[in-house]
């Protein structure tokens, strides 16, 4: 029954949350008018916390590591979408090469899925997703020299895709633990 009650705090909140994005947009700057897209879009962001929530309460698995492992992982994936898709991470939010970030959630949600989000395909799965977010900038370098990486830097961009896959990392090292307990 406490289950049942702390899970209807939680949609409740998110309900809060998206009912309040239009008035709290109207508070930007430099506009009098919401912009809908950016509204529905942190709509979504928020549907899909609470949409995760509930899997990994549904997960067969009931360790306490799997769960910590996998709110690490959809943490790393909750905030480079939010930052590649916000303000992105190669020079600004309309440069293409931002695009290659998608890979990302593409690897985990493929591996996922052939694992059947058992821990150690969630591993191997997440190291994937390690491995490919680190290299999206080198690729980047490779196919389009030319790309403006903004104020970060060639090197900034690097830091800030060593942040997100040791995120990753971590969390695969966790899935790993979990399918040693």
């Amino acid at each position: 029954m406490r289950n049942i009650k702390k899970r209807l705090i939680m949609w409740a909140v998110i309900v809060v949350l998206i009912l309040l994005i239009p008035l709290l947009m109207q508070f930007q700057p430099f506009t009098d008018e919401v912009q809908w897209n950016e509204a529905i879009a942190y709509a979504v962001i928020f549907i899909a916390l609470g949409g995760f929530y509930e899997l990994s309460r549904w997960l067969k698995t009931q360790s306490r590591k799997y769960h910590i492992a996998f709110n690490v992982g959809f943490l790393g994936i909750l905030l480079l979408g939010w930052v590649s898709g916000a303000v992105g991470i190669i020079g600004s939010e309309n440069q293409p090469v931002n695009l290659m970030y998608w890979a990302v959630p593409t690897i985990l949600l493929i591996g996922s899925l052939i694992s059947r989000m058992k821990p150690r395909g969630m591993a191997y799965a997440l190291f994937a997703a390690a491995a490919v977010q680190f290299l999206v900038p080198v690729v980047a370098l490779i196919i389009s020299p030319e790309v403006s990486w903004g104020n970060a830097g060639v090197i900034g961009v690097f830091v800030v895709n060593s942040i997100f896959a040791l995120i990753f990392a971590v969390s695969a090292m966790l899935f790993r633990k979990a399918t040693a307990a």
